[in-house]
């Protein structure tokens, strides 16, 4: 967290937080959403501003019930999730190398990956308490070349570096914020 906002947090504690107005959709893309997209449940406009997007992301976490929400100086605007609270890139080098970086542009090491019933890839990293992430949907031919998957379509094995086999296991999509702890849609916190 920035050292403004925790200054801004020291000087005025009890700013109400709001929710509704900032999206993270499912290709990693912040959105901000207006009374009338959030009405109409529109994404919402992304915002394309590459400073205030590093703020963003630079002060962006989890509360202790698994809401996720950008710190905006003394305010805690909680995030409206597309699907995960990450969301991820996968690419290979010249090498053949791998390597996936999350929206904030930080290394993700994954630990364990999932296919969901509707096609998507879901990878768990290292940290701890683990972080799990979408994968962006540009990048699933990716993925497929270095995957052998079953004739189910959802186990299988996934090469990442250093001959490391992750064996793919499945998810159903309405079970992936409960299993891994996170809340899609914050309610209103004061």
């Amino acid at each position: 967290m920035d050292d403004i906002v925790r200054q801004a947090l020291a000087k005025w504690p009890d700013v109400p937080s709001c929710t509704g107005w900032l999206l993270l959709d499912r290709r990693g893309n912040w959105r901000m959403r207006d009374e009338a997209a959030q009405a109409g449940g529109a994404a919402g406009t992304p915002i394309r501003h590459t400073a205030l997007l590093a703020f963003i992301n630079r002060n962006y976490e989890a509360d202790e019930s698994g809401q996720w929400f950008f710190q905006n100086g003394p305010q805690r605007v909680y995030v409206e999730l597309a699907y995960t609270p990450w969301v991820v890139r996968l690419s290979a080098d010249a090498g053949g190398a791998l390597s996936l970086t999350d929206q904030a542009g930080g290394v993700f090491e994954p630990s364990a990956v999932y296919v969901d019933d509707e096609g998507g890839v879901l990878f768990v990293d290292r940290s701890a308490p683990p972080r799990v992430a979408v994968l962006h949907d540009h990048d699933l031919e990716v993925f497929s070349d270095h995957a052998q998957l079953a004739d189910d379509g959802v186990s299988g094995a996934f090469f990442w570096r250093d001959g490391v086999a992750l064996p793919l296991q499945a998810v159903r999509r309405a079970d992936v914020a409960g299993r891994f702890g996170f809340v899609v849609s914050p309610a209103t916190r004061a």
